[in-house]
């Protein structure tokens, strides 16, 4: 049974499109089509049905879903295995970060290792946290470097990298930016844009704002951090970003809320690393706080 037909059933799967799936693998629609119909053919049975612009799963599909991902589990991690045998650091190495992080704390660490590693193929995945931490644990990405959970899945393992300090930031002609020291409940009183509220970065502020009995005013939520400060400059609310982040284009709010989240790796504590994932670990480090 062909590992790459395999592949492609699964990752329509998981899109619910054949043109999502060759997407994400980075080849043509017909290629995927092609590779499906020759894995039906061989297993005598349909694993999907098309109905419109719907892709579902049939029984036999959804029989045969479970099986087929733990297959290209085991072949990849044999290739990691088989790749750590050997002290040459090649191969391709699957990796998911968030767009934060890879604008504003990748670029050194990436220069230096396609420096070091010019024979390795980086495949790099751009997506919240949240679903990076998720990706990792289902296998599709060897590791993750991202805002790190507060729980920790048994599943993972996990390493802080750098300590991204959170400020309450406004627009410089905001109401909030008065030189003087504003107390929570006067802050909660004015509208905020933020993170969802199923990242973590949001789930640090709301922890803090829960614990005192207050409630945000929410005006709007993004996950994509360059936006939210647009949204700050242009006078839709406050928010919270990281230092990284600020400039003279937005005003940092003084407050009682002293917050900060954590940047690192995530790992699958049950497969081997490859040699490629080991050594831009090793990078990482090296450019730790």
């Amino acid at each position: 049974m062909d590992l790459h037909s395999l592949q492609a059933f699964v990752e329509v799967a998981r899109q619910g499109s054949f043109s999502a799936a060759a997407e994400a693998l980075f080849v043509t629609q017909p290629a995927i089509s092609k590779r499906v119909k020759a894995l039906e053919e061989e297993l005598g049975t349909s694993l999907f049905d098309r109905i419109g612009i719907k892709t579902g799963l049939t029984e036999a599909g959804r029989a045969l879903f479970p099986r087929a991902k733990q297959l290209l589990d085991e072949a990849e991690d044999m290739r990691r295995f088989a790749s750590s045998l050997s002290a040459t650091v090649t191969g391709s190495l699957v990796m998911g970060t968030s767009h934060h992080i890879g604008l504003h704390r990748l670029p050194p660490v990436l220069k230096a290792f396609r420096a070091d590693y010019p024979a390795v193929s980086l495949d790099i995945r751009f997506m919240d946290s949240e679903r990076a931490c998720h990706a990792v644990e289902s296998g599709d990405l060897e590791l993750a470097i991202v805002t790190l959970p507060s729980a920790v899945p048994v599943n993972l393992e996990v390493e802080g990298i750098w300590t991204d300090r959170l400020h309450v930031v406004a627009e410089p002609d905001h109401p909030l930016n008065t030189g003087r020291k504003i107390p929570l409940e006067e802050l909660v009183t004015y509208p905020c844009v933020l993170p969802g509220s199923s990242t973590y970065t949001h789930s640090i502020l709301k922890e803090a704002i829960d614990g005192l009995g207050l409630d945000l005013n929410v005006n709007m939520t993004t996950n994509y951090l360059e936006t939210l400060k647009m949204l700050v400059k242009t006078g839709f609310g406050w928010s919270l970003i990281p230092h990284t982040m600020v400039d003279g284009e937005i005003a940092i709010i003084d407050t009682d809320l002293h917050l900060q989240r954590e940047l690192g790796t995530v790992i699958h504590r049950q497969r081997t690393l490859s040699n490629a994932a080991s050594a831009i670990l090793d990078s990482l480090r090296d450019h730790a706080d």
